[in-house]
């Protein structure tokens, strides 16, 4: 049962369900759905085209000469995997996407981290992987013939309430993609596990309250100015964020973070034609 009462709304209802799991004697069509779901959790819900996949893995799998667990640790150690999720972002990023893709959580603490990154440097990616896909939490939660699956989203018997809220930061809604979330290639979690606190919770957007405001990185936002300066004006700027505008180029962009500058004498009017834009305005602070 969903942890929350109000999981649809955070964007989680889709994953409050068991995961795959392959038992004896399945069929062509139980094989090639179990590879679909390694592919969609895996691989963070990446597109991927046919030329990406990977065919021999899954022909061994298909005749049984290869089990789930063993195909999740080929993916995870591919090419494929490290050019999505390795070679593009730092490695306290990559070490939660691998949480997330293989025990379907996310770090608890910095401790975890820093176990997994001392082992990355001493022993090399794949004895890492290793780590995660040979533990005794991937045995106890998928053995060897279950698809990893979100777990952090429902209660567990010794999770630590930091991995309910730390999970929200890594999963951004069903339709969301690991490849191209707001964080880039920068780490999610890196602040929060450093000062040993749970993160907050931000709804996805359109996850059904609109869009969810976040602050930018360094909790400030590149300088747009909206309107030059009149004549005579006072030197007093105001910063004004907005957390959601429709922007006329194409394609269309409904909606985006974005910062005016303005001074005093410009402000009511810029307010007026945010919301004629269709902006929700985060907050209006003195800029200088």
């Amino acid at each position: 049962m969903a942890i929350t009462t109000g999981a649809s709304r955070l964007g989680t209802s889709a994953f409050s369900t068991k995961g795959v799991e392959l038992r004896p004697g399945w069929t062509a069509e139980e094989s090639k759905a179990a590879i679909h779901a390694v592919y969609r959790h895996v691989l963070g819900n990446a597109h991927l085209m046919a030329s990406d996949r990977l065919s021999a893995l899954e022909s061994l799998l298909n005749n049984g000469q290869l089990s789930v667990r063993e195909f999740v640790r080929a993916v995870a150690k591919s090419e494929l995997y490290k050019n999505k999720f390795l070679y593009p972002h730092f490695h306290t990023r990559v070490i939660e996407l691998n949480f997330k893709h293989l025990l379907g959580r996310a770090p608890y603490d910095e401790s975890e981290v820093i176990e997994h990154l001392d082992r990355y440097q001493n022993e090399g990616y794949e004895a890492d992987i290793d780590s995660y896909i040979d533990s005794a939490e991937y045995d106890e939660k998928f053995g060897d013939w279950n698809v990893p699956s979100y777990q952090g989203f429902e209660y567990q018997v010794g999770q630590q309430t930091t991995g309910f809220t730390n999970l929200f930061r890594l999963y951004r809604g069903y339709a969301n993609s690991d490849t191209s979330q707001i964080s880039g290639e920068d780490s999610c979690l890196a602040a929060d596990l450093a000062k040993n606190s749970a993160s907050a919770i931000v709804a996805p957007s359109g996850g059904g309250a609109g869009f969810a405001y976040q602050p930018s990185e360094k909790g400030t936002m590149p300088t747009r100015v909206f309107g030059r300066s009149s004549v005579g004006s006072t030197d007093r700027l105001y910063r004004i964020e907005v957390s959601g505008v429709s922007l006329p180029r194409y394609p269309k962009v409904r909606r985006s973070n974005q910062e005016f500058i303005v001074p005093y004498s410009e402000l009511t009017n810029t307010l007026g034609q945010i919301n004629r834009m269709g902006g929700k305005i985060a907050s209006v602070t003195v800029a200088q």
